[in-house]
């Protein structure tokens, strides 16, 4: 089957993401279980379909409120965090198109790579495309990845992996990915963060990232969890934002993500210099239980 390029004239809105997000967690589940409905398979498949938005307007006020939020400071690059922010809108409507396979309310970010390969700046128009692969089974369920790339004049300038789990129905087995591991045992802190419990809806609000788990202990309670957790993207935004200053302008940035942050919340910074880069973690001050653990390196 051929690809579908899908090219939109302006980012997704929140209005109607939202309805969408609903109707493919609880909507499309129930008709696949009707005969004749949810037709025949051989299981969930991706579907081959690039979203595409060209020429993006940088919105410098934008800008700069993602920057206050995540604790960069003002210039006229884009944090390489940023361009994730500027695909999400298209990767939210890849994952509520009526052919995507999973419900998006449910789906947990386990991981994230960006490479970095320039830095953009605020009078470019970056061109998205967003399209998800790599569906595969994962010791609690299933995984996949929304790949995004940006592009100006042609030129790659950067590109983003998040990787997304399913849970349920998984082997239960562990196995390797063959992936270097982080260290076991976070160094010494370095820095001491208080992460305050408006922090969901202020990302929310700079990156368009609404999810209620985010937002009010009320919603979070309605998915699973104990109050409001932080997003992941923001708290690997601020590490990159300490990181910032060792950076050369091009690199590359992964994450995983362990334990939630629980708001509000403080977590301890630590890093360590490695051969080619440089490891980093979060973690929990008292019991040492790790958030977020990362390398960033050429």
């Amino acid at each position: 089957m051929a690809t579908t390029v899908r090219t939109l004239s302006s980012a997704p809105g929140a209005a109607s993401l939202h309805p969408r997000a609903v109707a493919g967690s609880y909507v499309r589940p129930l008709l696949r279980r009707v005969p004749f409905v949810g037709g025949r398979g051989n299981g969930p498949a991706l579907p081959d379909l690039v979203l595409a938005q060209d020429g993006v307007t940088l919105d410098p006020r934008r800008v700069a409120g993602y920057a206050r939020v995540c604790g960069f400071g003002l210039r006229d690059e884009l944090p390489a965090t940023y361009l994730h922010v500027l695909a999400f809108p298209l990767a939210m409507a890849l994952m509520t198109d009526g052919a995507f396979p999973f419900g998006v309310l449910g789906l947990v970010h386990v991981a994230n790579r960006i490479d970095h390969h320039r830095p953009v700046r605020l009078g470019e128009t970056p061109s998205l495309r967003v399209h998800a692969t790599g569906l595969r089974d994962h010791p609690k369920g299933r995984q996949f990845d929304v790949v995004a790339e940006a592009r100006v004049d042609g030129d790659l300038v950067w590109e983003g992996r998040s990787t997304y789990l399913r849970q349920g129905g998984g082997s239960g087995k562990t196995t390797q990915n063959g992936k270097a591991t982080m260290n076991a045992e976070p160094p010494e802190a370095e820095a001491l963060w208080s992460v305050p419990g408006d922090i969901g809806r202020r990302y929310g609000a700079v990156s368009g990232d609404r999810n209620p788990i985010h937002l009010h202990d009320l919603s979070a309670k309605a998915f699973g969890q104990p109050r409001a957790i932080a997003h992941g993207m923001w708290l690997k935004a601020r590490c990159l934002a300490a990181l910032q200053p060792q950076l050369p302008a091009s690199f590359a940035l992964e994450v995983r993500f362990k334990r939630p942050v629980l708001l509000p919340a403080k977590v301890a910074f630590s890093s360590i210099a490695e051969p080619l880069g440089r490891a980093f973690a979060l973690h929990d001050p008292r019991s040492g239980a790790p958030h977020l653990e990362g390398r960033v390196g050429s």
